[in-house]
């Protein structure tokens, strides 16, 4: 029985440091998954605080906006080109028609005197002196011959003689008086004439420069008023492209700066995970078969926990496209940055350009204005001078019209008018030259 006793003791006292060993590892076992347990839940926490800090809110904004980036705008500035039509200023300037005398052409009509036959009497003579000069006042119309005529039917025979003398001799001095004053006007006429002429055409070409300096001052004044529009609307268009592009650069930087910022949360996020799930994978418990596990059913678990391996590789998953999501936004409003700063760039160098070139042609169009101004000023200060001596030739000629242009009768008229005169009052006097004394009868 003491053997029987010893033998059944000692399977006891080695079922009961077996049940001892097995419930110590059992105890451990389920430190380790209970540790485990809780460091799986402190790597999602961690995650999870990390995404909902830093990568919530940046995802939404940064991804759509990102996805909404446009490719590319380009700013362009245009300058209406304006016709205008510049005034014109018309000056109208009178011309004055005179009546120029024509050149004289004289002829002398031929003295004859035919001598009568000095058996003619006294009174016949007379008579045939009075026809005659009435003939001749009736053709020339002539009222000295007329009224000549008329007296010497009734006068004496030696007073006839001295009264036609006396009328030749009153016109021979008429002619004389008539030539010198003729000279004297075709003088004063030809000088008035000359400085009207004159006058006129100084007054034509400085009216023709004015005008012309007028649309000249006209044209620069509507080129200036056109490129100081044209200048306003370059020099707004380049503010309003300065400060698109600023809020443009600003818009993608805070892009940029939430896109890095996420996708180093979402990154650091997946490496904790990863780092977790790898570790646990590799837990592992030791078990030694023992007749304990014969008489009990168990823990209610086996082996080492390795936390949720399958569900994991989803969740990091879903992480890494948004990590992807992130680098594409990155990536994108890098790209857009770059092609935006690159045209504004460009345009910035056009429109300054443009208006430098712009300001340096508003500029000496301002010299060449004041420079046609005072020009002008100078020719109407010229126009005026000329039109005033035009005017005084003008009245010259008004004045020597009525002293130096018969309108009546052409002087050329008059003077062979005169002559024929002289001529039958010589013709008078060779019919009662009874003695032969008249040189001019011979």
């Amino acid at each position: 029985d003491l053997v029987e006793a010893e033998a059944v003791l000692k399977d006891d006292q080695l079922y009961l440091k077996d049940l001892t060993e097995r419930c110590e590892v059992r105890a451990k076992d389920w430190d380790q998954r209970s540790q485990l347990r809780s460091d799986e839940l402190k790597a999602l926490a961690g995650a999870l605080a990390i995404l909902k800090n830093n990568v919530t809110d940046a995802d939404t904004e940064v991804n759509v906006r990102a996805l909404l980036q446009e490719k590319g705008s380009q700013v362009q500035g245009s300058a209406k080109a304006l016709k205008s039509v510049a005034p014109h200023v018309a000056a109208a300037v009178s011309l004055l028609q005179t009546v120029s005398s024509s050149s004289s052409s004289s002829s002398s009509a031929s003295l004859r005197g035919t001598a009568k036959s000095v058996s003619l009497t006294t009174q016949v003579r007379q008579d045939k002196v009075v026809t005659l000069l009435g003939q001749e006042g009736r053709r020339l119309k002539s009222v000295a011959l007329s009224s000549l005529a008329l007296h010497l039917g009734d006068d004496p025979f030696t007073k006839v003689k001295g009264l036609i003398q006396a009328l030749i001799e009153r016109l021979l001095k008429e002619a004389t008086a008539e030539a010198t004053k003729k000279g004297f006007c075709d003088t004063e006429l030809g000088k008035a004439t000359k400085e009207r002429d004159y006058r006129l055409a100084d007054t034509k070409a400085l009216d023709t420069e004015a005008q012309a300096l007028e649309i000249k001052e006209a044209e620069l004044k509507e080129e200036m008023e056109l490129l100081s529009s044209a200048l306003e609307t370059l020099h707004s268009d380049l503010d309003t492209a300065t400060t698109l592009r600023g809020e443009e650069k600003e818009d993608n930087a805070k892009t940029l700066k939430q896109a890095k910022e996420g996708l180093e949360a979402v990154t650091e996020a997946v490496k904790i995970l990863k780092v977790f799930y790898k570790q646990a994978a590799k837990a592992k418990v030791l078990l030694q078969a023992s007749p304990v596990d014969e008489d009990t059913a168990g823990a209610g678990f086996s082996g080492a926990y390795k936390g949720k391996q399958e569900k994991s590789t989803g969740i990091i998953g879903m992480l890494e496209v948004i990590a992807s999501d992130f680098e594409r936004t990155i990536r994108t409003t890098e790209a857009a940055e770059k092609k935006a700063q690159e045209e504004f760039v460009e345009f910035d160098r056009v429109s300054k350009a443009d208006i430098s070139g712009k300001d340096t042609k508003k500029t000496l169009d301002g010299e060449d204005l004041v420079t046609t101004q005072n020009t002008l000023a100078q020719k109407l200060e010229d126009l005026e001078s000329n039109q005033k001596l035009l005017d005084s030739a003008l009245l010259r000629l008004e004045d020597l019209k009525p002293t130096c242009i018969d309108l009546t009768m052409p002087y050329e008229e008059r003077v062979a008018k005169r002559e024929e005169e002289i001529a039958a009052l010589k013709r008078a006097l060779c019919i009662l030259d009874t003695e032969g004394v008249e040189t001019s009868c011979s």
